[in-house]
């Protein structure tokens, strides 16, 4: 049924903007005969206002691959550097979080490790909504903060480091068989707040995937037992993104995404100081309001790594309604 609502949406949009070129069309020939400026401008106003949403939906047809369509879990992991790192890690928590309630998405937080004095050390988020996978699945990497830090008492320029993992939320129309034996699972005490039954027991759990080292926890329930279902779902759509990393290699040795992701590979600056600037490394998109961007102001970073995954780029052939 999501399908066929996507495919349905899809077909309409195109019938609507290709009815809507041909009306103002019409509209701008009756004028030129008639000598009516006013039909002409108003026409040509509607043909401008088309292309926005002919862009958007070109960007749409990207969001093709076969998990795009769903919801996505993201993970956010401070560097080294402590509380500046930490709390960097938290500016890029809210910053995703904005984005995604500016989008209507629903965002669940299933794990927050706090920092010993500010910020967050890592935090685990679920991301509720159409397309939010295919979305948000190239701002996986390391991200560079650069700022004035408000910890130093001497006002001295800091660069900070935090990386984003993003994976998809897998259905059933995915299937990744995975043995209780292939893993390890580890219970420990939640963080947070304190309350009935939490920080008393040892709700939170961690599963690690023994042959890839690839790790998720979960502490958002209170029961032990939904926090390790939980944490089994996301186990197995890391893995199910480890495997659609693998196939998009093969595909495309030379794509920029296929580097592993690590310190030394930083996708995105956001410079705060000397100057106001935020630039993406891969595709040379900038922004010179760094709080718009960090207030969830995101879609022309998104959009444009979308488009550079096809060659030539996506966003060159948008046709030119004038």
């Amino acid at each position: 049924m999501r399908e066929r609502q996507g495919l349905e949406e899809g077909i309409a949009a195109v019938k609507g903007l290709t009815q809507a070129l041909e009306d103002n069309v019409g509209l701008i020939e009756l004028g030129e005969e008639e000598g009516d400026e006013g039909v002409i401008a108003e026409a040509e106003a509607s043909l401008r206002s088309m292309q926005g949403e002919a862009k958007a939906r070109q960007v749409e047809t990207l969001l093709s691959g076969e998990a795009d369509a769903n919801d996505t879990y993201l993970e956010i992991h401070a560097g080294a550097g402590g509380t500046e790192s930490q709390d960097w890690a938290s500016m890029l928590l809210r910053m995703y979080t904005r984005w995604a309630e500016r989008r209507r998405f629903k965002v669940e937080v299933l794990e927050v490790h706090d920092g010993e004095e500010a910020g967050i050390k890592s935090a685990t988020l679920l991301i509720k909504g159409h397309n939010a996978y295919g979305w948000m699945k190239t701002e996986s990497g390391v991200h560079r903060l650069v700022r004035i830090s408000p910890y130093d008492s001497n006002a001295r320029r800091h660069t900070s480091f935090a990386s984003v993992w993003v994976y998809p939320v897998i259905d059933d129309t995915i299937e990744i068989d995975v043995s209780e034996s292939d893993v390890r699972i580890d219970t420990y005490r939640s963080s947070g707040s304190g309350g009935q039954h939490v920080n008393t027991t040892d709700s939170a759990v961690r599963i690690t995937h023994i042959a890839t080292g690839i790790a998720v926890a979960c502490q958002a329930e209170r029961s032990q037992h939904k926090n390790k279902a939980k944490a089994w779902e996301m186990l197995r759509s890391r893995l199910y993104e480890e495997e659609l990393k693998k196939r998009e290699a093969v595909a495309n040795a030379t794509e920029a995404s296929k580097s592993d992701i690590g310190w030394g590979h930083q996708i995105r600056s956001y410079v705060l100081q000397p100057y106001q600037l935020v630039k993406d490394l891969r595709t040379g998109v900038e922004s010179t309001s760094p709080s718009s961007v960090l207030d969830g102001d995101l879609d022309d970073f998104m959009e444009a790594s979308l488009s550079q995954r096809i060659e030539g780029g996506a966003g060159e052939a948008v046709a030119d309604l004038d």
